[in-house]
């Protein structure tokens, strides 16, 4: 299931960072005006933009350790692709070597 996910996931990645980097200007606040209008709704203001920058940062984070844990899964398939390359050689070698074998045994039985 998760394998049919590692393509989408792997394109979305190099953009979830370029879009947390570009939202964090738009919670920024705009003008003083609008903080004399109300002390406490300022403050309500001023700590939720402080808390969606920080999950942008947060998003900007994640999406780079995300970005880094796929270039380690695509290392560590290569790793495998090249093992089960391997594995299939032996596995026609020995093969080849047990029909040789049995061959000759055939051929000394039927002598």
């Amino acid at each position: 299931m998760a394998i049919q996910f590692l393509p989408i996931i792997k394109a979305l990645a190099p953009y979830i960072a370029q879009v947390a980097t570009s939202a964090v200007p738009a919670f920024t606040s705009k003008s003083e005006a609008a903080a004399k209008v109300d002390p406490l709704l300022a403050k309500q203001i001023q700590e939720l933009q402080a808390a969606a920058v920080q999950n942008a940062e947060s998003i900007h984070v994640l999406a780079e350790k995300m970005q880094q844990a796929i270039q380690q899964i695509e290392a560590a398939a290569q790793v495998a692709n090249k093992q089960v390359a391997a594995y299939k050689t032996m596995l026609f070698v020995s093969f080849g070597l047990s029909i040789a074998a049995v061959s000759t045994c055939i051929y000394i039985l039927t002598r």
